[in-house]
Order: C-alpha cells, then structure tokens, then sequence
C-alpha cells in the first residue's frame, strides 16, 4: 500500500493521516473552491523526500499536490480525492546569498518577507510583493507568478527566477535555468514552469535574481468621489508616462474594516483612496511625486498630496495589506484577480460598480491600479445561500467583462479551478491544445495537481 510505502521510506514522523490536521491542509484560502479528502500529508524536509513521494505517487496512481503556506485565492493547492498533499513548509532555508552577481538560492517553503529581510543585510532587495508577502512562500509565488504592489515599475516573480531544481513529473531530480546574467541555450523551461500552478513540476530550490536595495520611498494619496474618477487617475498617471514604484486603490469598505479591526483612524468620507509612491531619488523623487498628485487632482481627487511623513505613507500602505484579512473576518470573501490594459481600468471600475449593483451584493474593491490588475471582492454573510448564488453570479460577469476589455482572467492569483471556465473563454481552442500538450509531456502520469491550471 502507499502509506506503507511512505512509511517505509519516509518514516512517521513526516506523515500526517490525522483527519482533521489533514482537512487544514486540503485546501487554501479560495472561498468555495472545491476540495477533496487527501489519503496522506506528507511533510518534506529534502528535495530526495520530494522524489520519493512523486515516485511512489507514480508506483501507485496517486495524485500528489504539492503546497507552501496556504495563502493562493484560487484553489490552486486544493486536495483531490485520494490524493498525498506534499507540504514544502519545512523546507525554509536560504541556502545562498551572491551580492557579486545580486542572487540568491532558496527551498519553496522560505517566506516571502523572511527573503526580503535576509537579503537586505547585504544591501540587496527581492522585489516581487504579494499583498501576502508575511506569509506567503517563495515556492508559492513561484506556482502561481505572484505579483504585488511593485510590480507596476519592477515587474512579477518570473522576471526574477533564474532557475530552479525541480522534482519532473517522471520523478526525476533535475536542474534548470541559469545563474549568469544572460543565458539563451534551449528552451525556457524555467519561464514555463514559473505560474505552472505545480501541474508540470514541483520546485525544490530556487534561485532567484537580486537588486540593489532601493532609495526611501515618497508617498502621495489621493481621495476621490467614486471608483471611476479614482480609474481616470490611473490612466492620467500612465498617459503622462510616470512609472510609480506602487500605485494602489482601496475603496471606502476595505478602509472601514482595517479600521474597525485595528483602529489605525484611516476611514475617510472619500469612496476611494489611490496611493501612489516614488522610488525615484533625491530631487527628481520629489518631482514624480508632485506630477503624481497633478495627476490625481486634474483627475478629479478631491484632495492630494505629497506626504512629508515616511510613517504616515506607510502607515497607508499597511492599511492597504491589512485589507483582505480584515474583510476575511466579516464573512466568506470571494476574491477576483481580473487584470485588463491601463486605458480600460475606469470602464472595468464602472462595470464592477454596476454588476454589484445589479447582483445586490456588496464589493470591496482593491488594486494593484498602476498595471490594470484589479481585486473586487465580494462579501456574503455566513450561512445566506442566496446571496452566495448573488455573489458567484457577480463572479462570473467580472470575468466575462474583463476578458471582453481585452484582459485576462487573472492577473497574480493564478487560474486554479476557480478560473476554469474563464480562461477557457478567453483562450483560443488551439491554445488550450498547445497547454494540454505540454502537461501531457511533462507529466505523462498525470498525477501533478490534476484538474488544475487548465481545462480538461
């Protein structure tokens, strides 16, 4: 039997049958995501313990779910029935720091925030910053191409994986990519294994590029009377050519429930605050933060400005992390990731107003405003089965109005099996051949995540 097998090789103390430690690790943190009941958490501390599991899944037909900490919005490390779930939470090393050539070497289960930190003793910086960044892992961000609040001037993790080992979905142990600053031998199989969602390998350490450690940052807030004015700002940001290190948008419920929770005083009598920031240097720094608040006002903010106090603009910007967790605490949160181009944001603003409108559910609305990738969430008291039908309608007409603005069905979270049906509307037939293509060749068994990342 499996287990038996798993024990063997494995030992008992990295094996977890316990039913209900089991059923926290069956699924993430996507509301009415679907899940099954796995047979085994397996508990890995080595990239050999990740070999053994995936051979042994292949010996015996299992499907095996590798996960980090939990924290996706899509599904994307649900259970399926009679599956092992591969927890790579132990494996939580740095392994290497190269300030010569600004790299680092990491295991999956390593914290975002925990590599920030480490890194920055050598005066480097890892800029990919999900919102979940004090939680999240590295091989997490990797699965599924975590963006964050940078990523409009620095772009998302697979600008910054340069290779990985990985554990095949033949269960070999296998390196790939590069350490060198440029390198264009064969395929880019690490650029296909990034936001892979784990349905074509399993990384086991990765390694990941560097920057300098950047200049303090120059907050600038704007306050408008509504999601579309707050949209035109975003598009004025992008037409007078101004790349901010973050320009995010919080509207009024998200600002009540940090407030409620953590009493910071930032409620505001404005529907929507768009904040943006300036990693520019000096002088010049200064400068982008004034044409930022131009733009703001000439777009309709009702007030903006330049703040003078670093504490105070971070102040706003860790109201802006804290968001989701505290609409979390009010009721299941459906969460969407909808991403469409810079000139369609106000539209896609005015659009996620009306169907929440027209669906009767209420919409907080946060985003990652500077690169068009927008998060409206849609809260359901617990236990209210018609306002769930309500808000998974909203759901599917946020979809349906982003790929029809010319965006896609997820701009960071990543497909999972919430996005399914979307991306099988916004891809091509022929496209979504070419991807089962490719997971047939790399996982022949099809056992790696099934059911996930594409439509079957």
């Amino acid at each position: 039997m499996l287990l038996d097998d798993l024990r063997t090789q494995l030992g008992e103390d990295q094996l977890v049958t316990d039913l209900d430690v089991m059923e926290s690790f069956a699924h993430d943190e996507a509301e009415w995501a679907p899940y099954g009941k796995p047979v085994a958490v397996v508990r890995a501390r080595t990239a050999e313990d990740v070999q053994t599991v995936v051979r042994l899944c292949i010996e015996h037909r299992t499907p095996v779910i590798a996960r980090g900490a939990g924290t996706g919005l899509s599904g994307a490390a649900n259970a399926v029935d009679g599956c092992v779930i591969l927890s790579l939470e132990r494996m939580d090393k740095v392994l290497e720091v190269d300030p010569l050539e600004r790299l680092a070497v990491v295991q999956p289960g390593v914290v975002n925030d925990h590599l920030r930190a480490h890194v920055a003793e050598h005066g480097l910086w890892y800029p990919p910053d999900p919102a979940s960044s004090p939680w999240s892992t590295i091989g997490g961000n990797l699965a599924t191409n975590a963006g964050g609040m940078c990523c409009v001037k620095y772009g998302v993790t697979r600008e910054y994986v340069l290779g990985m080992q990985l554990v095949t979905g033949t269960g070999e142990l296998v390196r790939i990519g590069r350490r060198t600053a440029k390198g264009v031998a064969g395929y880019d199989l690490t650029g296909l294994l990034v936001g892979s969602e784990g349905t074509l390998g399993i990384a086991t350490e990765i390694t990941v590029r560097l920057r300098p450690l950047r200049a303090e940052e120059i907050t600038v807030a704007g306050f408008f009377d509504s999601l579309v004015a707050a949209g035109r700002a975003v598009e004025a940001v992008a037409a007078a050519g101004l790349t901010p290190s973050a320009l995010e948008l919080v509207d009024r419920n998200c600002l009540k429930a940090v407030d409620d929770w953590r009493n910071m005083g930032l409620s505001t009598d404005a529907e929507v605050v768009l904040l943006g920031r300036t990693d520019v240097p000096g002088e010049a720094g200064r400068a982008e933060a004034d044409r930022l608040v131009q733009c703001f006002t000439e777009a309709g903010a009702g007030f903006a400005v330049r703040s003078e106090d670093s504490d105070e603009g971070d102040a706003l910007f860790a109201a802006r992390r804290l968001a989701y967790p505290a609409l979390e605490r009010l009721g299941p949160l459906l969460t969407e990731d909808v991403c469409v181009p810079k000139a369609q944001v106000p539209e896609m603003l005015g659009r996620i107003e009306e169907i929440g409108r027209r669906n009767d559910v209420l919409i907080a609305t946060l985003a990652h405003a500077g690169d068009g990738n927008l998060h409206p969430m849609m809260l359901t008291p617990p236990g209210d089965d018609e306002q769930k039908r309500r808000s998974l309608a909203a759901f599917d007409e946020i979809i349906a109005a982003a790929i029809e603005l010319g965006g896609t069905v997820t701009g960071e979270h990543g497909v999972g099996v919430l996005k399914l049906d979307g991306l099988a509307t916004e891809q091509a037939p022929e496209v979504l051949d070419l991807y089962r293509a490719v997971k047939r060749a790399l996982d022949p068994h099809g056992i790696l995540n099934p059911g996930k990342a594409i439509p079957s």
